[in-house]
């Protein structure tokens, strides 16, 4: 589903596969785990994700919940113009840190 790669003291999470109900269950224990164990820096690599379904957001927006209980917001790189107009229009691009 991802590969991590630690770059200073943010942990990049480069996803492998979309973010859909099939894989969020499994991610969002993955990430949830990571915040306890400390990873309050965290940033999901978007380069190869075709596409996010409304599981996928619920998995995005419970991690930025967590998160900013530590005062940090999720970071979203390498978006495709549709997955960024997508949250765009969800206006939750007030609630990550997103770039293209």
């Amino acid at each position: 589903m991802y590969e991590e790669e630690r770059v200073g003291d943010r942990l990049v999470l480069k996803f492998t596969k979309d973010l859909v109900a099939s894989e969020a269950k499994k991610l969002k224990t993955d990430l949830l785990a990571m915040i306890e164990r400390g990873e309050h820096a965290l940033t999901i690599d978007f380069s190869r994700v075709q596409a996010i379904d409304s599981s996928g957001l619920g998995v995005l927006i419970a991690t930025q919940n967590t998160l900013a209980t530590y005062q940090n917001r999720l970071q979203l790189t390498n978006v495709s113009a549709h997955i960024k107009n997508m949250l765009k229009i969800m206006r939750l691009d007030k609630h990550f840190e997103i770039s293209s």
